[in-house]
């Protein structure tokens, strides 16, 4: 399969070559990160048994659309799903989502050591190009690092930071211009974080707070250094910590507990799953780690709010923008593909023990 991973990428350059661009709007959606935007990657490398679906919904770690989904429904864009490409087939003329589930933000997967990380995910892109010039109408996402810390077991922000900076450069470098790169939510709050005591979920709290003022401070030297680059601001941290701080008001009546709740401790994105949750519209949060759909939600609105302001307010993509937002929630995947068709999957979740 990695051979097919890597194959793939040297096939694509004619899809991610520059397209008319339609004035104020981005005429494609490229997408890296890890199991937060995995529209069905994992899923369909893992030839359909990761994460199972249902109760997950069609390939997502959620009950339903994802915010990637959302976003791209919002600006009329629907990425190819890299592991649907076609060598030699129809021209994904939308763009591609590169997202594997249990990526960090260097070139490990936490769940399965065939699946790339963030970085293989840029350099599939880059190969993909042919040597052609990327894109510069097109919106380019970055969201990860937060399995670095729960299934990598980083404690030095230095590292994630860095990786994500090498990957804005990067795609800089090949012709992308506008990014759009969100910060972790507070990964102490997680089901998973807050399952393992107190001292684990401060400790974990501690970490996405240094993590996120070093990627504040590496993406605002990235927008001085790099002439005409446009970072968007996002910041998930404080729009997650608003909804958990202020749960009413956002229609949610639970923010701590999971949702979907497996009995496996090998694999819980397989059965068994105690009772599915009647109302999974009042949780934040769908399984020990991943937002309900409704949460993702809150994410596509918010980021959507942040590309329109962003539009309003810089005519000239070069203006020097002070970037804020940043960095990555994966709130990983931890999983483990088979190594044959009918083998079990194994995952990881005992990251933080």
């Amino acid at each position: 399969m990695k051979k097919q991973i890597v194959a793939t990428g040297f096939v694509l350059f004619s899809f991610m070559l520059p397209l008319k661009a339609t004035a104020a709007t981005f005429n494609q959606l490229f997408v890296f990160g890890d199991s937060l935007s995995d529209t069905g990657n994992v899923f369909t490398f893992s030839e359909g048994t990761v994460p199972q679906s249902p109760p997950y919904f069609n390939g997502r770690f959620s009950n339903g659309p994802i915010w990637v989904d959302q976003l791209g429904s919002k600006l009329g864009l629907t990425p190819t799903l890299y592991a649907n490409l076609i060598p030699g087939g129809p021209r994904p003329t939308e763009g591609i989502n590169f997202a594997f589930g249990g990526a960090t933000t260097g070139r490990q997967n936490v769940g399965d050591p065939i699946l790339p990380g963030l970085q293989t995910e840029i350099d599939l892109f880059k190969g993909g190009l042919g040597g052609q010039p990327a894109n510069k109408d097109a919106l380019y996402i970055l969201w990860a690092g937060a399995n670095d810390y729960l299934g990598g077991k980083v404690t030095n922000p230095a590292g994630p930071v860095g990786n994500l900076s090498k990957a804005v450069t990067e795609l800089y470098q090949t012709g992308a211009r506008n990014f759009l790169v969100a910060n972790l939510p507070d990964l102490g709050k997680t089901p998973l974080a807050l399952s393992q005591g107190i001292g684990v979920s401060q400790g974990l709290n501690q970490l996405t707070g240094a993590h996120n003022q070093g990627l504040s401070g590496a993406l605002n030297e990235l927008s001085k250094t790099l002439n005409g680059i446009n970072l968007i601001p996002f910041d998930v941290n404080s729009l997650f910590n608003n909804a958990i701080s202020n749960r009413g008001d956002f229609g949610f009546t639970n923010v701590t507990d999971a949702c979907l709740v497996s009995l496996n401790q090998s694999n819980p994105f397989v059965e068994p799953f105690l009772p599915q949750c009647p109302d999974p519209e009042n949780y934040l949060f769908w399984d020990f780690l991943h937002p309900t759909t409704k949460a993702h939600q809150l994410v596509a609105d918010a980021a959507f709010n942040a590309i329109e302001d962003n539009q309003k307010s810089v005519p000239e993509p070069s203006a020097g923008l002070g970037i804020l937002a940043l960095g990555a929630l994966g709130a990983g995947s931890m999983l483990k593909r088979p190594v044959k068709k009918a083998s079990p999957v194994k995952v990881k979740v005992d990251a933080l023990r």
